[in-house]
This record gives structure tokens, C-alpha cells and sequence, in this order.
């Protein structure tokens, strides 16, 4: 979970109208001692075209000044997965109740050796010894399971890395 002015943050994909496939959107509970949790509002729901069939899977990012990167995958009006920004509405919220999406959402989408379906997961952003931020997200080519490796300086505009991490035949 995310720990965040006190609170440890939850979220988690489900469909908010029935217990099978679809409507994929996040749902957020908090906790200050990770028994007890307490079930908030609907933090994200599918409601743009980057986004319409699905808000998937995603990681948060504390940056050093405090602020909260979230990058979660989106699946579009194409079905094709494309990585999405978030951020909180009101910094000030401890409960972080209201996100806001990036008006120019997507950020990242699958470079042309992926497939429309194969472009997901994205981790938490990690900071390299030149300042730069990293992360990964997962994808497939043929049948071998890959992490790409991304970097960024302003989590709107990222750079793929040459190499693939952990490929692993048979995984994908």
C-alpha cells in the first residue's frame, strides 16, 4: 500500500455493479494500522476514451517533494492498453478522496514491437543515480514474458531503454 500523511492506502480493481468481468475500476480503502480499513468512495472509474474499457492495474509514486504520481493502465475505446496519469485532486487530503486524470492522458503507449494487448502493469518509478526516474512495464513478444524500462524526468514524456529486463521464455 501507499503510506500517505498517516494513512495507508489501498486500491484495488473491481466491477462496482456485479461479481463478474468488466466495468474495471479502482476502489480505495485506508487503514492506520493495517487491520482495520476503512472503505472510501470510488477512487477511479472508466470514463475516458484512454480509459473506457478499463482502469487496470497501476503503482504509485511518493516524488521527494511530496507529491503522488500514479500511473495505472488504461484499456481504450480499441482495446488497445495504454499507460494513464493521475494525480490527487487536494494534496492536502490525507484521505486523498478526489483524483484527477492528465488532460493529456496517455502517456505511454505500446511501442511498435508490441502488441495492442501486451502493455501493462506499470511499477512503482524508482530514482536512478542522474536523477532520472524508472520504471517498467509488463509486455510480451511471442511467448517470452519482458519488462520494458522506461525513464522520465516529469512522468509526461518517457524515453524506452534499450534492453528488456528479465525476459523469461514461456511466461508470456
Amino acid at each position: 500500500p501507499l503510506f500517505y500523511k498517516g494513512w495507508y492506502h489501498l486500491f484495488y480493481q473491481y466491477n462496482p455493479d456485479s461479481a463478474v468481468w468488466g466495468n474495471i475500476t479502482w476502489g480505495h480503502a485506508v487503514s492506520a494500522d493495517l487491520i482495520h480499513w476503512l472503505y472510501l468512495p470510488i477512487a477511479m472509474v472508466p470514463d475516458q476514451w484512454y480509459d473506457i474499457n478499463g482502469v487496470w492495474t497501476g503503482s504509485a509514486t511518493i516524488l521527494p517533494d511530496g507529491q503522488i504520481v500514479m500511473l495505472y493502465t488504461g484499456s481504450t475505446d480499441k482495446s488497445v492498453q495504454v499507460q494513464n496519469l493521475a494525480y490527487p485532486a487536494d494534496p492536502s487530503d490525507p484521505l486523498l478522496l478526489d483524483w484527477v486524470k492528465y488532460p493529456v492522458n496517455p502517456v505511454l503507449v505500446p511501442p511498435r514491437h508490441i502488441g495492442p494487448k501486451d502493455f501493462r502493469d506499470p511499477t512503482t518509478a524508482w530514482a536512478g543515480p542522474d536523477g532520472k526516474w524508472r520504471l517498467t512495464i509488463g509486455s510480451t513478444i511471442g511467448k517470452t514474458g519482458i519488462s520494458l524500462v522506461y525513464q522520465t524526468t516529469d512522468f509526461k514524456t518517457y524515453e524506452l531503454l534499450d534492453e528488456y529486463l528479465h525476459p523469461v521464455p514461456g511466461a508470456g
